[in-house]
């Protein structure tokens, strides 16, 4: 409602301005026309959308991406869609996997913005790519799984957007690059760290120095992504591995990926104390009940994540 009264505001229909006298009919066929424009307006998809699947798929998340007149490039308005909707996800009790998906025919992420990016000043500059970076971590740091489907070209921020993201599924045409140091800056939104971490040093200090593509071959040798599949199928995978990890137990789905990415972080010991910390909030669990009388009854377990 707030973005419709701005609409009124700027058109003057909330104005203290005087109209030129009307007659009531066409006064009220302008306000007519005015009003199912605002609404048209306001009903237009925003560069981010998210998508709640259905029975027998509920739990499942798609989180799409829809600027397909600058190939998902992250703006200002993409950055907003972004942070929206990861702060939506993580109020929704009843998500339990997230798809990271494009809406674009050929292209997961072309990267930043550069138009955008010419008319930002060093601070403006500074500011967007340190929320970016934040924003990139909020999905690193969701409780619950997130699964990136790339098909096409996944090239800077893009490239980082899906490393944010615990798995990756690429269609065979995937394309990736960290092109930074090609502009004289370096990736700056997780790049950096999550690359050294999946490929090694030495693989990723190659890859971006030099800045240089590398196909979904080469991405799946490397361990980039998960999975390789023929161009156009990557979101049926990512939608099948979606689906098993939705029929396991979603309090264990969540205390395993608290164990993995907080013990890799730590000596081994500390990383065992972090394990037995998470065993031990799945042990008092009615899912864990619920799970052994499933296997002993021989039949499929109905999990509530309580």
């Amino acid at each position: 409602m707030l973005g419709l009264r701005r609409l009124l505001a700027v058109s003057g229909h909330l104005s203290g301005c005087r109209a030129p006298a009307v007659s009531p009919a066409s006064a009220a066929s302008s306000h007519s026309a005015f009003f199912v424009r605002a609404l048209q307006i306001l009903a237009q998809p925003g560069p981010v959308r998210i998508h709640k699947l259905s029975a027998p798929d509920a739990g499942i998340v798609e989180l799409r991406l829809e600027r397909p007149e600058a190939k998902n490039a992250i703006g200002k308005g993409m950055l907003q869609g972004l942070r929206s909707a990861i702060e939506e996800v993580e109020a929704d009790a009843t998500a339990k996997v997230v798809l990271v998906a494009s809406s674009v025919p050929k292209v997961f992420c072309a990267g930043a913005d550069l138009k955008e990016r010419r008319l930002m000043g060093p601070a403006e500059v500074w500011d967007f790519v340190n929320s970016l970076r934040s924003t990139f971590s909020s999905i690193e740091a969701l409780s619950i799984p997130t699964i990136a489907v790339v098909e096409g070209a996944a090239f800077g921020g893009g490239l980082e957007l899906a490393l944010s993201c615990d798995l990756r599924i690429c269609g065979k045409d995937a394309k990736f690059s960290l092109p930074e140091t090609g502009l004289a800056i370096i990736p700056g939104a997780g790049g950096t760290q999550r690359l050294p971490r999946i490929v090694g040093r030495s693989k990723a200090k190659e890859l971006i120095f030099t800045g240089r593509r590398f196909d979904a071959a080469e991405a799946v040798t490397m361990g980039v992504v998960n999975y390789c599949v023929p161009a156009g199928e990557a979101y049926q995978k990512a939608l099948e591995l979606a689906q098993e990890i939705n029929q396991k137990g979603p309090l264990a789905i969540k205390m395993a990926k608290k164990a993995i990415n907080q013990g890799a972080e730590v000596d081994m010991t500390s990383a065992l104390a972090i394990e037995e910390e998470c065993y031990e909030q799945v042990l008092q669990t009615q899912d864990r009940l619920e799970g052994l009388a499933a296997f002993a009854e021989k039949r499929k377990p109905v999990y509530t994540g309580k």
